[in-house]
């Protein structure tokens, strides 16, 4: 799951921010057959043109970030146009109703959120190593 923002304010505030998000710990649950596994990944802060970012994590704790990061919502009034057009440009969708009872304790102080949007992952079949045969996400 790729979620995507634009974080503002004062730049030591923001990069606190990032770094947090960049040290979470998820549990990406691999499954062949009936059997499971969990392996354990790191979040992923990448950097988009325009200072977009987009945090990378599994499908299962979305939730949790999503409420972490957009808890206020879509509330910042950009106008339906260019919200549309910059979804567009990075091929993004608005979130889905997602469950608020969980937050990450991330430092979010004198920090702003534009919250853009979400883009899924495909499950693939690892081909090499010791995880060959296991279906996961595609992070």
């Amino acid at each position: 799951m790729h979620i995507v923002f634009i974080p503002y304010g004062k730049r030591e505030e923001v990069e606190l921010l990032l770094r947090d998000m960049s040290a979470q710990k998820h549990k990406l649950i691999l499954s062949k057959g009936d059997k499971k596994k969990v392996l354990w990944i790191q979040g992923q802060v990448r950097l988009l043109p325009f200072g977009v970012y987009e945090y990378v994590c599994p499908k299962e704790d979305s939730d949790v970030v999503l409420n972490t990061l957009f808890e206020n919502g879509d509330r910042y009034n950009l106008g339906n146009f260019v919200l549309s057009f910059m979804r567009k440009m990075i091929k993004v969708k608005k979130p889905k109703e997602y469950k608020t009872d969980r937050k990450y304790l991330w430092i979010k102080e004198n920090v702003n959120i534009i919250p853009l949007g979400i883009r899924e992952d495909v499950n693939i079949v690892d081909g090499h190593g010791e995880n060959k045969g296991w279906e996961h996400e595609a992070i």
